[in-house]
C-alpha cells in the first residue's frame, strides 16, 4: 500500500537582511569556488566539502552558503502543493532548477549535512514577523553543532522576496541561530524541536513571550530526542502528537499539520495489518504445501513406509503453522476497504483448512493406534484431492 506524505504549503516569507560576516568571507569563497561539475549532487557536494573544510562550524557553514546562494527562491510556485514528492525528488528538484520554496532549501541543507557527517533534522512549523502570525506553514534545519543544536533557515537566509520579485542576498542571522534567539520568528508545530529546557506554547509565541519561565516543569530535550529516536515511527507520531496537542491547537496550521500526523499514523498502522496479513498468508501456504503432501502420501496408501512418528509429525506440522495463522490473523488491525474481503477469504481459507487437517489427523491418530494388519483395512478407495494455494 502506498504510503501518504504529510501534506502542507510553506511560506516564503519578506524580512530584512543581514550584511554579510567577515568571519565567514573566505569559508564562503571556498565553498563558491566547487566546480560546476560537482553541484549536481548532494554526494559530490559532500564531499568536496569534506575535502576541503575541516571542522564541523566550517563545514556546516559551507553548507548553509552553498544552499542559500545556489537556490533562488521560486516566487511562483510558492504556493504549490509539495506533498506527494519524495525527499529525494524534491532534493533532485531543487539542485537540478536551482529553484525551491522551503522545503526544498531544507531538504538539500538536511541531506548535505547528514552526508558530510553532522547530525540534522528538517523542522515543520509555523512564523511570524513584526507582531504577525504567517498564514502558511514553513520549514527549517536543525543541526548539531560541538554537541549543541542550532537553527539554520536556509530560506530566510538566501534572501527575500520584494514586489512578487525574489531578491537574493546572504542573511547570516539565520545561519547557526541559538534556539532561544530564534523561537521569536519560529516555532515548531512539535515543543520537542524548540530544543529548549522550558518550551514556550503556540500562545505565548502570540503573545511574543518568549522569555525562559522556570516555574514551568524542566522539559530535558536532549533525553527527549534520544528517546525519540529509539521508537518505533508509529509511537513517534503518537508522542509527537500529545505534544502537539499538549501545546495547544492555536491555528489552522496546527490543526491541519496534526491531522496530517495522525492520518500519517492510521497509514502506517494500516501498512503493517498489510505487512502482517502477507506474513499469514506466506505461513498459511507453507502450511497448505505440506498438508498437500501428507495427503499425496495417504493416497499412496502410507507407501513408501516411515516410522509412525514422522507420519504423525507430517499431519501435525501443517496442522501447527493452521493454528498459527488463526491466531494471528485475529490481531489484524484495519487493512484498508480495498482488502477486507481478501482478509475475510483468508480468514475462511484458514478455517477450512483447518477442519481438514484436524479430520486427517484424527486418521492419523486411528491407524497409528492398529496393528498393522488392520491398519490396511483403513484405506478406501477415497482419493483426496489437494487444498489449493492462497
Amino acid at each position: 500500500m502506498k504510503n501518504v506524505f504529510v501534506v502542507f504549503t510553506f511560506l516564503f516569507s519578506v524580512f530584512t537582511f543581514g550584511q554579510a560576516n567577515a568571519e565567514y568571507a573566505l569559508l564562503d569563497k571556498k565553498i563558491a569556488a566547487i566546480p560546476s561539475n560537482l553541484r549536481s549532487s548532494t554526494d559530490a557536494i559532500a564531499n568536496y566539502i569534506n575535502s576541503n573544510f575541516k571542522t564541523a562550524n566550517d563545514k556546516i557553514r559551507a553548507v548553509f552558503y552553498w544552499t542559500a546562494s545556489n537556490i533562488s527562491y521560486d516566487v511562483e510556485n510558492m504556493f504549490a502543493e509539495n506533498s506527494e514528492q519524495t525527499s529525494q525528488e524534491k532534493i533532485e528538484k531543487a539542485l537540478k532548477t536551482k529553484k525551491g520554496v522551503c522545503i526544498h532549501y531544507a531538504e538539500v541543507f538536511n541531506e548535505i549535512s547528514n552526508k558530510i557527517g553532522i547530525e540534522s533534522r528538517i523542522i515543520d512549523g509555523y512564523t511570524q514577523q513584526n507582531g504577525k502570525v504567517a498564514i502558511l506553514a514553513h520549514a527549517w534545519c536543525a543541526a548539531k553543532i560541538d554537541n549543541k543544536w542550532y537553527v539554520f533557515d536556509p530560506t530566510w537566509g538566501a534572501g527575500g522576496v520584494n514586489n512578487g520579485k525574489f531578491i537574493k542576498k546572504i542573511n547570516n542571522y539565520y545561519f547557526k541561530t541559538d534556539p532561544s534567539k530564534i523561537i521569536s520568528s519560529h516555532i515548531p508545530f512539535d515543543y520537542l524541536w524548540e530544543f529548549l529546557n522550558y518550551p514556550i506554547t503556540n500562545q505565548e509565541f502570540y503573545e511574543g513571550k518568549i522569555k525562559v519561565d522556570k516555574s514551568k516543569k524542566y522539559f530535558d530535550f536532549s533525553a527527549e530526542i534520544t528517546k525519540n529516536d529509539s521508537l518505533p515511527d508509529i509511537q513517534k507520531i503518537d508522542e509527537s502528537v500529545k505534544r502537539i496537542e499538549k501545546n495547544g491547537v492555536k491555528n489552522k496550521l496546527i490543526f491541519e499539520y496534526l491531522t496530517s500526523k495522525k492520518k500519517e499514523r492510521e497509514v502506517l498502522k494500516q501498512n503493517g495489518s498489510i505487512e502482517k496479513f502477507n506474513s499469514i498468508s506466506a505461513d498459511y501456504n507453507q502450511a497448505i504445501v505440506l498438508l498437500n503432501d501428507f495427503i499425496y502420501y495417504r493416497n499412496k496408501k502410507f507407501k513408501p513406509t516411515l516410522p509412525d512418528d514422522e507420519i504423525n509429525r507430517m499431519i501435525q506440522t501443517p496442522k501447527e503453522y493452521l493454528l498459527k495463522c488463526q491466531k494471528d490473523i485475529g490481531t489484524i488491525g484495519s487493512v484498508g476497504s480495498e482488502n477486507v474481503s481478501n482478509l475475510a477469504s483468508l480468514k475462511k481459507a484458514i478455517y477450512d483448512a483447518l477442519a481438514q487437517a484436524e479430520m486427517h489427523e484424527a486418521f492419523v491418530k486411528e491407524y497409528l493406534s492398529k496393528s498393522k494388519i488392520s491398519r490396511k483395512l483403513l484405506f478406501t478407495k477415497i482419493s483426496w484431492l489437494g487444498i489449493p494455494l492462497n
